[in-house]
């Protein structure tokens, strides 16, 4: 490893529906979705350079982790974080539900550790807390900044999950105007936007001017994997780099988002809950009269109208966010079309960030690469999506 920053594809929200025994761990989640299964992804389909298992607290995860260092088919880095094969890192994240007197609402957050053994500590802190550490996404019961202090305790990192969507989330339903009704602003080390958002939108809310906009996938399945990512810019792919990154420290950074076009995502417009149907200044368009589900957009433009009066010295200059539509969004993208790009490009982070525009036309039909060089540049007509449906590709 030479002393140059180099590019790499990060997804630091993976989660894992079943352990290898079959015990389930995220109950949402697919059951093909095992640790193995999503290194096998990471690395020989999507390419990704860096993952975050987010349920690597789950007792049976952290075993199934060790067995591969035992094994030989994995290492612990001295800087943080685990090298599968010399071809993945591996970082060690939980997903905890945070629900104290000052929360309007459940808040998701991420907590990620260097090491195992750092891991491992956090998971028996955790067990006395809350009521079932197998699972992934548990309510712990203690406060937001209880819990920051322990993950700072153990040399970890604390990062507000998805922090626009409806449910369970800061900004949806967690706090009423700003994250300091809950959180110490100091302890938190990144803001992960979620699906529906992007730094446009998130940038209209003054108190977030300190944070680096983090973009992840949150998969609950083997395709979702690097749906939204990013390219960071590292010396080595590590937890310390990371960390650094995350600081923007010595020209490490994140050097583009890559994630969904908002509108494509499920909680981007406001719809009535009964129908699903567009809901404007209180009228569902089907002329329902129930109550609404609010989207992203909408309470982003409320939040930004409550802190406006907030001051700030200076406006954060940003990596470009990049509305990359997934290859599975694509129409006539299908199994057999997919697998022909791979044969050709091997990893889907080539098809979408790196192959020549010429090239694809060589290898899938003409209507299907004129789609993906769209998507690529952003230039698409979209169904807005909201309420739990995702947006499509008119």
């Amino acid at each position: 490893m030479t002393d140059s920053l180099m590019n790499f594809y990060m997804d630091l929200h993976i989660h894992i529906g079943r352990t290898k025994s079959g015990r389930p761990v995220k109950i949402t989640a697919s059951n093909k979705l095992t640790l193995q299964a999503v290194i096998e992804e990471s690395i020989n389909r999507k390419g990704l350079d860096i993952i975050g298992i987010i349920d690597a607290h789950s007792p049976e995860v952290i075993e199934e982790i060790r067995e591969l260092i035992t094994s030989g088919l994995a290492e612990e880095l001295a800087e943080g974080g685990i090298k599968y094969k010399e071809q993945l890192t591996i970082i060690l994240g939980t997903e905890l539900e945070v629900l104290d007197e000052n929360c309007q609402g459940p808040i998701h957050v991420l907590c990620f550790f260097p090491t195992l053994d750092l891991m491992d500590q956090f998971s028996k802190w955790c067990e006395k807390r809350l009521k079932n550490i197998q699972l992934s996404s548990q309510r712990i019961y203690v406060s937001g900044r209880e819990l920051q202090y322990k993950v700072k305790e153990l040399s970890g990192l604390f990062i507000p999950a998805h922090v626009f969507t409806p449910f369970k989330s800061l900004y949806g339903k967690g706090v009423y105007v700003s994250l300091e009704e809950v959180f110490d602003p100091n302890l938190i080390d990144a803001i992960e936007l979620g699906l529906s958002s992007d730094t446009t939108m998130a940038e209209k809310l003054p108190e977030l001017n300190n944070y680096t906009f983090l973009s992840n996938s949150d998969a609950h399945s083997v395709t979702k994997i690097a749906r939204e990512h990013q390219i960071i810019v590292l010396l080595k792919p590590s937890f310390l780099e990371i960390d650094k990154a995350l600081k923007e420290q010595g020209g490490r950074r994140i050097k583009r988002n890559v994630g969904l076009h908002p509108k494509l995502g499920k909680y981007y417009q406001t719809v009535c809950s009964i129908c699903f149907a567009p809901f404007q200044n209180g009228i569902c368009s089907n002329g329902h009269k129930g109550k609404s589900i609010k989207g992203v957009a909408e309470r982003i433009e409320e939040l930004s109208f409550k802190q406006r009066n907030e001051l700030t010295t200076y406006k954060r200059k940003r990596p470009p966010y990049l509305h990359q539509i997934p290859l599975e969004f694509i129409p006539g993208c299908g199994p057999k079309t997919l697998e022909r790009l791979l044969e050709e490009f091997r990893t889907e982070m080539v098809v979408l960030h790196e192959a020549a525009d010429v090239a694809l036309f060589n290898v899938v039909p003409e209507k299907v690469a004129v789609k993906i060089v769209e998507a690529r540049k952003g230039d698409v007509n979209i169904q807005t999506g909201g309420g739990g449906i995702y947006g499509k590709i008119k």
